[in-house]
């Protein structure tokens, strides 16, 4: 992000706005430089299946790049992640998905496949932090800390990739000290949604998942809420991100409260949750993929939106009353500043929006990707934009995309008061959009010709 969760760390990288330096004749010309280059990630389909190709381009704002007989063929990548000056496509460990690698721009101006791949188990969310970018899950923890059931408490699951050494680690979970069970006080287990870091802080969007099994069993059931035994599953069922089994009560318990997990660094130990009652639960959803919506405006200060997802919920014992909203901490800050409220839901057509997902846009603006019907309706789609000012809390619809949007892309870039965005149209070559911040009015910009656009940065050479 961003890299689609990072889109604010190189904001200047790259600009279109080239001065031509003035030589003396008299003097040797100077052994030429590689710019920085911006790089988008493409899938093309064709008749015999799905090729990956990383190109470079000038310009973001003109022009048409093709696949053919150009740029770096790869693997592809669940989520490519542009940080610093690399390029992660990070890819889940699951039967044959492949391997995680990085890549760079050199110094000929070509990307290049670094030498290093990795194994990285399933991840629900990632981030960033210095030198890292981390990939984080909730799954069971070690069978040394089963209960009497045998069954094993959720952990949180870590994996650092040092970009600049091409290292790994993984946090250790031996000690029992991951544990997300009863995180929050209340007996349920949590994911972690996203890590925005802000100074030496690490903010974490803390999403409950209601009680595992080894949270429904605990004291014969403590945690469970008076009234709602019903809703602990009596056999296994669901499948893939929709799967439960039997003494699982999936979902939480607490629908219209919003926790921040944060850390003094990246060891993710021993954190400060910061609590609000103003808005739900802190973070997108799509699928098993837990959207990060705790970002950082150019001051610092941390803004926490929700979506309201739980609105979802079949049950109304677990859907929450909050439309859905943003809140604020600011820099430096552990706890949420209670003057800072803003219903988003209320400046949507109807009265009753959401949101996927949101990124910073420059400054104290958000580009947010909005659905075009509320989640309670049927196949709600997320194929409009708005800009949010944070400051003025005033969202404003995108206009100047084209008709036809089939899907919004997964990264964004912002620079010069703008923010970049792919567009995926119907029977048309994806393109990228830039949007002004202040009038909230798209252009197109340079045209991929390829099947989709999963991702785009830039990138300076590295040697």
């Amino acid at each position: 992000m961003l890299a689609a969760m990072l889109p604010a760390l190189a904001l200047t990288a790259c600009s279109d706005d080239k001065d031509e330096p003035i030589q003396n004749p008299d003097t040797p010309t100077p052994t030429p430089t590689v710019e920085a280059k911006y790089v988008f990630a493409t899938t093309v389909q064709g008749s015999n299946g799905t090729t990956n190709v990383l190109l470079t381009g000038e310009s973001l704002d003109e022009g048409t790049i093709t696949t053919v007989g150009n740029g770096l063929q790869n693997d592809g990548a669940t989520q490519w992640v542009f940080y610093r000056d690399y390029l992660y496509a990070l890819t889940y460990n699951q039967g044959n998905a492949g391997a995680t690698r990085s890549y760079i721009l050199n110094a000929d101006g070509e990307m290049e496949a670094r030498n290093r791949t990795y194994k990285i188990n399933r991840f629900s969310s990632y981030g960033a932090y210095d030198n890292d970018i981390i990939t984080m899950s909730t799954g069971a923890g070690p069978e040394q800390f089963a209960d009497a059931n045998g069954y094993l408490p959720m952990t949180l699951l870590v994996t650092y990739l040092d970009v600049v050494n091409q290292s790994m680690r993984e946090n250790n979970t031996t000690t029992g000290a991951y544990s997300m069970e009863n995180f929050l006080g209340n007996g349920e287990y949590v994911t972690l949604s996203g890590a925005e870091q802000s100074g030496s802080k690490l903010y974490c969007g803390a999403v409950p998942m209601g009680l595992s099994q080894y949270g429904s069993a605990y004291e014969g059931g403590r945690w469970i809420k008076e009234g709602n035994e019903s809703l602990v599953h009596t056999s296994d069922g669901g499948t893939g991100a929709g799967g439960y089994k039997a003494g699982e009560l999936v979902g939480t318990q607490y629908p219209d409260e919003c926790w921040v997990a944060i850390y003094d660094n990246e060891d993710m130990l021993n954190p400060k949750l910061a609590y609000t009652d103003k808005i739900s639960t802190p973070c997108g959803r799509f699928r098993s993929q837990y959207y990060q919506t705790v970002w950082a405006d150019d001051k610092g200060d941390i803004y926490v939106f929700s979506s309201s997802y739980a609105k979802t919920m079949s049950d109304t014992r677990q859907q929450t009353q909050h439309p859905a909203g943003v809140c604020r901490i600011k820099a430096g800050e552990t706890e949420f500043d209670n003057s800072y409220y803003c219903n988003i839901e209320e400046q949507t057509p109807g009265g009753d929006r959401s949101f996927m997902r949101c990124w910073p846009a420059g400054g104290s603006c958000f580009i947010m990707v909005m659905y075009d019907r509320a989640l309670t309706e049927a196949n709600p789609a997320a194929t409009e934009l708005a800009i949010f000012n944070a400051e003025t809390k005033k969202l404003t619809y995108v206009t100047g995309l084209p008709a036809g949007v089939s899907s919004i892309g997964k990264t964004v870039y912002a620079q010069n008061g703008k923010v970049y965005i792919p567009v995926n149209v119907e029977n048309e070559y994806p393109a990228i959009y830039a949007i002004d911040t202040t009038t909230a009015v798209a252009v197109k910009g340079v045209t991929i010709e390829a099947t989709d656009i999963t991702g785009f940065g830039c990138l300076s050479p590295v040697e």
